[in-house]
């Protein structure tokens, strides 16, 4: 008695650990519109990609560790064309791909997760970009993986362009990875670099290992914020960041100017966002850079 007392103790210890420790739950079924990431415990989902044929894809809404409160905007007012979190390049072989987000310009290919449970989960998405005339011209994958780390989530992104056409990318002040958190007007919130500036004024178009944006979120006391890291491997790093007036915040390449990728041929960027809510820790972010600098 004792004994089957002790097993079963042990088996309903094991199932709880288990179901603890298999922190994330992704749900997706082949040819739905949305990848969603749950968090044990919580209702709602953390993290929801979209995946519409002829949409762009892009994240939103994001939510925080503890749940409270979204942290992503689609469609704002002050710029009707920004989705949440999302990767959009600008003048590629003539074609905006920042402005213009639907089946003109977006063709979807796949969508498929990886790893579906466990304290960390990804995901793929894969688009094709169009000429004027409907023609693939270049394809985009995105892969995402999310874990947690001390009350923070850590989503990685693995960007790979491959050339479908010889492709030249233009100068321009924007373009690649964006994000747009909820601001409006009055919003106390603030965009902060690794070197300390802050606000389009002092940090936009300037070279940082990371760039933080935290602001008043609905639903919380505290500020919601989303921080982007680069990584060596990328060829811009240090990246320069378009930070715009609204605190929407990128690394771009195109920032420093032209760049081809030719036909066959691929180039891979990647980042990590930092979501956490409370005050800005520089030092914090810092040990993050270090952390992902050296995956």
């Amino acid at each position: 008695m004792k004994r089957s007392l002790s097993f079963a103790i042990a088996l309903l210890f094991l199932s709880y650990f288990m179901a603890y420790t298999q922190t994330f739950d992704v749900k997706y079924e082949q040819g739905s519109k949305k990848i969603e990431v749950f968090k044990s415990f919580l209702e709602n989902p953390v993290v929801t990609q979209n995946v519409s044929h002829g949409v762009r894809a892009y994240l939103h809404p994001v939510l925080p560790p503890d749940g409270k409160g979204v942290f992503t905007e689609i469609h704002p007012d002050h710029h009707p064309h920004q989705t949440g979190i999302y990767w959009g390049l600008k003048k590629v072989n003539g074609r905006d791909f920042f402005m213009k987000n639907g089946n003109t310009h977006y063709q979807k290919v796949n969508a498929r997760v990886l790893e579906a449970k466990g304290e960390s989960v990804s995901w793929q998405t894969i688009y094709n970009l169009l000429d004027k005339g409907g023609e693939p011209i270049l394809q985009e994958s995105q892969t995402w993986t999310l874990t947690e780390s001390e009350g923070m989530f850590l989503l990685d992104l693995e960007w790979t362009g491959e050339g479908l056409q010889d492709i030249l990318i233009e100068a321009y002040f924007v373009g690649g990875l964006f994000m747009r958190m909820p601001w409006y007007e009055g919003i106390e919130g603030e965009a902060v670099n690794a070197l300390g500036e802050s606000n389009y004024k002092e940090s936009d178009g300037h070279r940082a290992i990371w760039a933080d944006v935290g602001m008043a979120i609905e639903g919380r006391e505290d500020w919601g914020h989303i921080a982007i890291l680069d990584h060596p491997d990328n060829i811009a790093f240090p990246s320069p960041w378009r930070i715009d007036s609204q605190l929407g915040i990128g690394p771009s390449r195109q920032i420093l100017g032209d760049y081809t990728i030719s036909k066959g041929s691929k180039t891979t960027e990647k980042y990590r966002l930092v979501i956490y809510s409370g005050e800005l820790d520089p030092d914090i972010l810092k040990i993050q850079w270090r952390t992902f600098s050296r995956e």
